[in-house]
C-alpha cells in the first residue's frame, strides 16, 4: 500500500491522513463544491473534485470516488465513517477495481447493514438481543423504539410512550430513514428505561485474531446521537467487562469480520445488557479507546488490509486511566445545527483535538454540523473530567452558536462527577443559570472595546466635567459609563459597578469589576465575542436608532435554522392550537418541527413545499384568539 483515497471529508479525512503521513503512504482527498476550502482538501497530497455540494451527488457516489482512486493511482480505499462507509456495494465495487479496502469483507457489512438481519444472527449466536417488531399491528408493550434498520446516528429512530403516538412516529422515523439512508425500512423495538449505551471496540485479522479492545460508555446523547463519551466505562466491573467482551467477539466471529469495528450494547440498570447493533467500520469515538490502550487503530485496519496478523500489543491489550472525549457541535441549545463562517478557532493546548474546521472555514447546509472532537486522558475519571472541562473553557470558538458551554456544565456538574449517568441525562440536565455578573462585565468589556475603536487623544466618553454618559445597549442590556478624573464609572442594567479600567484596545480589555482583575478578550462583529475566566458570551449590539416596521409582525413564526420546507401543513384561515405542527424543515438529515405557540387562526404562510430558507426567515404567522 503506497497511496490511500480516503472516501469521505473533514475530521475524519484528516485523521487517517495523519496516520498515513507516519507510515509513509501517500493520500488523495475527494472534495465537494462546498468543501473546496477546507483543511483536510489542501492538507491531502492530491485531491479530485467532486462537482456539487449535495452528499447524492459527491460523497455518496461510489462510482465518481472509485474513479478518482484510479486516477490518481491510488491503490487503497479508506471509507471513513458516515457516507458510504457501511455500503457493501461500494465495498464490493473498490476490491473489484483492484483496489485495497479498508473496512470489513463486503458480506460482513451486508449481514450488519439491515438491523432486523443482524438482530436474527446475534440471536443465534447467543448474543442477548431485545425482542422486536416489523410493524407496529404486531408490537406489544410500551415503550417502543423506532429504528432505522439500514442506519444510525439517531436518525430514523423515535420513542413511543402510547398508542395513540405510534402510527405518526412510525411514518415520522420512515421518512426520516428514506432521507438519511435510502432505505425507508424501520422496525419496532422494546424500549428499555434509563439505560446506558455501551459499545465494545474489536479488531479482527486475516490470521485467525478477533479480541475485544474494552468498552467505551457512550450515554450522553441528544436526539439519539452521542454528544460524550468515555472508557472505560464507570458502570462496568471486571466481571461484566468479560462478559461483554465475549459477546462482542462472538459478533464479529459470527459475520466472519476483518478490521476494526464496534459492537454496540444497551445496559439495563439491572446490569443486563442486549445486543444494539454493529458498526463494520471506524467510529468517531475511537480516540478514546486510542488513549487508554496506547493504539493507533487507523494503523491497525492498514495493517490488516495489509494481511499482516494484529500486533502482540493488540492482542493482549492493556487499559491505562481514563479518556473521555467531548464532540463540539455547531448547534443551538435546542439542539438545532447551525451555520455560518468561523471567524476564529482556537483550541488549546494539553488535550487531543481531532478537528475539520480552522478559522475562516465555513459550516454550511449540506453536512453534519460537528466541529471538532475534544479528547482528554487522565489517571482517572475525575482527572480528565477536569482537564476536559478546562480545555473547553479556554477554547475560543467565534461565528457560530456552539455547544461548549454545555459541554462544560455537563463535565462539571454533581451528576456526571457522581456517575449519575444514562442516555436520558440530557433531558434532565438543568443547567445553571448564567450568572448576572458576568453578563454584565462582558457587556461593559464589549462597549469599551467598541469605544477604543473610536479613541483619539482622549478615551471615547472622557470627560472633564462630567455630564453626559457614553451608551450602548447589547440584547436588551443598556450601558452607561464615563472617563472622567476620577477614573471610569459605569453602570450596566441599572447596576452602579465598582470598577476600574487598566487598558482597552479593541481585542482586548483589562477591567477590575468589584476589586477584581481580569482580562476579556473582545471580538468585535455582529454578534461581539467577549471570553474570558467568567464564561463566554456572544452579544448583539441594539441598534441605536431601530428602523420603522423592522420588528416581526406578532405571531411570527421563523425558522430556527436554514434549510429546505420538507412539508405544510398549515393553511390561510385554519384554525390551530398551541402545539400544532404547522410545517416541518429539513436540514442535515434531520427534521424539525415548526409548531404553533398559540391558539389562534394561520393568516400567512409565507413558504412552500421544497422551498430553501435561511435561519430567522417568517415562515408562517398564526394571529392569536382573542382572549375569553
Amino acid at each position: 500500500m503506497h497511496k490511500l483515497l480516503v472516501a469521505n471529508r473533514g475530521e475524519i479525512a484528516r485523521r487517517v491522513f495523519r496516520t498515513c503521513r507516519t507510515l509513509g503512504i501517500g493520500t488523495v482527498a475527494v472534495f465537494s463544491d462546498a468543501d473546496a476550502a477546507m483543511p483536510f482538501v489542501a492538507e491531502a497530497d492530491e485531491a479530485v473534485h467532486l462537482p456539487g455540494s449535495a452528499p447524492s451527488e459527491t460523497y455518496l457516489r461510489g462510482d465518481l470516488v472509485i474513479a478518482a482512486a484510479l486516477a490518481t493511482g491510488a491503490d487503497a480505499v479508506h471509507p471513513g465513517y458516515g457516507f458510504l462507509s457501511e455500503n457493501a456495494e461500494f465495498a464490493q465495487a473498490v476490491l473489484d477495481a483492484g483496489l485495497r479496502w479498508l473496512g470489513p469483507p463486503p458480506a460482513a457489512i451486508a449481514s450488519m447493514g439491515s438491523k432486523l438481519r443482524a438482530k436474527e444472527l446475534m440471536a443465534a449466536a447467543g448474543v442477548p438481543c431485545l425482542p422486536s417488531w416489523t410493524t407496529p399491528e404486531e408490537a406489544s408493550g410500551f415503550p417502543l423504539l423506532v429504528k432505522a434498520s439500514a442506519g444510525g446516528g439517531g436518525r430514523g429512530m423515535r420513542i413511543v410512550r402510547s398508542a395513540a403516538e405510534l402510527p405518526e412516529a412510525f411514518a415520522g422515523a420512515q421518512r426520516e430513514a428514506l432521507s438519511a439512508f435510502g432505505d425507508g425500512t424501520v422496525f419496532l423495538e422494546r424500549y428499555v428505561e434509563r439505560p446506558r449505551h455501551i459499545e465494545l471496540q474489536v479488531v479482527a485479522d486475516t490470521h485467525g485474531h478477533t479480541v475485544a479492545l474494552f468498552e467505551r460508555d457512550c450515554s450522553i446523547q441528544r436526539r439519539h446521537q452521542k454528544v460524550v463519551e468515555e472508557a472505560p466505562s464507570p458502570a462496568v466491573t471486571p466481571e461484566l467487562r468479560a462478559a461483554l467482551s465475549a459477546a462482542a467477539v462472538a459478533a464479529a466471529k459470527a459475520v466472519d469480520y476483518e478490521g476494526v469495528g464496534t459492537v454496540e450494547f444497551v445496559l439495563d440498570p439491572g446490569g443486563e445488557f442486549f445486543f444494539l447493533e454493529m458498526n463494520t467500520r471506524l467510529q468517531v469515538e475511537h480516540a478514546v479507546t486510542e488513549l487508554v490502550t496506547g493504539l493507533d487503530l487507523v494503523a491497525l485496519q492498514i495493517a490488516v488490509a495489509r494481511g499482516e496478523a494484529l500486533p502482540p500489543e493488540a492482542l493482549t491489550p492493556t487499559l491505562t486511566g481514563h479518556a473521555i472525549e467531548a464532540r463540539l457541535y455547531a448547534e443551538d441549545g435546542d439542539y438545532l445545527p447551525q451555520t455560518g463562517t468561523l471567524s476564529l478557532v482556537e483550541l488549546p493546548d494539553g488535550v487531543r483535538v481531532d478537528s475539520g474546521v480552522e478559522t475562516g472555514s465555513v459550516v454550511g447546509v449540506h453536512y453534519d454540523a460537528m466541529l471538532a472532537k475534544v479528547v482528554a486522558h487522565g489517571a482517572n475519571r475525575a482527572e480528565a473530567s477536569a482537564k476536559l472541562a478546562d480545555a473547553l473553557d479556554r477554547a475560543r470558538v467565534h461565528g457560530v452558536v456552539t455547544n461548549r458551554d454545555l459541554l462544560v456544565d455537563v463535565l462539571r456538574s454533581d451528576a456526571w462527577l457522581n456517575n449519575d449517568v444514562d442516555t436520558g441525562f440530557l433531558d434532565r440536565f438543568s443547567r445553571p443559570e448564567p450568572a448576572a455578573e458576568t453578563h454584565r462585565a462582558h457587556c461593559l468589556a464589549a462597549a469599551l472595546a467598541g469605544a477604543a475603536t473610536r479613541t483619539t487623544a482622549f478615551p471615547s466618553g472622557w470627560r472633564n466635567v462630567p455630564s453626559q454618559p457614553q451608551t450602548a445597549s447589547y440584547d436588551g442590556t443598556p450601558v452607561r459609563y464615563v472617563h472622567g478624573r476620577d477614573g471610569l464609572a459605569a453602570s450596566v442594567d441599572g447596576v452602579e459597578l465598582d470598577v476600574r479600567l487598566w487598558s482597552a484596545s479593541p481585542t482586548a480589555v483589562d477591567l477590575s469589576v468589584g476589586g477584581v482583575r481580569r482580562r476579556f478578550d473582545v471580538s468585535l462583529g455582529d454578534p461581539t465575542y467577549v471570553d474570558s475566566v467568567l464564561g463566554h458570551s456572544a452579544l448583539v449590539e441594539d441598534p441605536r436608532f431601530p428602523l420603522p416596521g423592522s420588528a416581526l409582525a406578532a405571531g411570527s413564526l421563523t425558522a430556527p435554522m436554514p434549510g429546505t420546507v420538507l412539508r405544510v401543513t398549515a393553511s390561510v384561515g385554519a384554525e390551530v392550537r398551541a402545539g400544532d405542527v404547522l410545517l416541518v424543515l429539513e436540514a442535515m438529515k434531520m427534521e424539525h418541527a415548526v409548531k404553533a405557540t398559540v391558539d389562534g387562526s394561520v393568516g400567512e404562510v409565507l413558504v412552500a413545499q421544497g422551498q430553501q430558507v435561511e435561519a430567522g426567515a417568517v415562515l408562517v404567522v398564526v394571529t392569536a384568539s382573542a382572549g375569553p
